[in-house]
């Protein structure tokens, strides 16, 4: 039996032309997938931020602060009561400030409103803000996530 070399060179070619295709759908889908799968990204920071001293805060005043890579609000209502929560929208992540006048949470992109306990209560909000734990320690106030 003789072995044909037209043969061998097609089956080369083909095997050569094959190996650039695969070499061309990964070069191309891999960033693809990479961007459509981001890695999961670790939380900055610690899980306990200070907001400030409480005497800063007047009654029926907000305060935006930084809390790991996220906007946190805290909040001193009319009664002296400390409230906080995580600052961004659940609609389409805007942040939130609070209107004293009207003691609201009050996100500015499409006018949602949320309660004093983080409940939406009109606007496309669907669902409540996410709330922090506040702990105040020697007359400083100190957010963190709650368990």
């Amino acid at each position: 039996m003789s072995r044909n070399p037209r043969n061998d060179r097609r089956r080369f070619v083909n095997l050569f032309l094959a190996g650039g295709l695969l070499a061309f759908l990964a070069a191309v889908l891999y960033p693809v997938l990479k961007f459509l799968i981001p890695p999961p990204v670790k939380e900055t920071g610690s899980d306990t931020v200070s907001a400030g001293k409480a005497d800063e805060f007047k009654k029926n005043s907000g305060k935006v602060i930084k809390f790991g890579s996220q906007p946190a609000l805290v909040i001193m209502d009319d009664h002296g009561e400390f409230r906080a929560f995580i600052a961004v929208c659940t609609h389409l992540s805007c942040t939130v400030q609070y209107l004293p006048e009207d003691k609201v949470i009050w996100c500015a992109c499409h006018n949602g409103k949320y309660d004093l306990n983080g409940r939406n209560i009109s606007g496309p909000p669907p669902r409540p803000l996410t709330p922090l734990k506040v702990n105040i320690q020697a007359g400083e106030i100190f957010i963190s996530r709650e368990v």
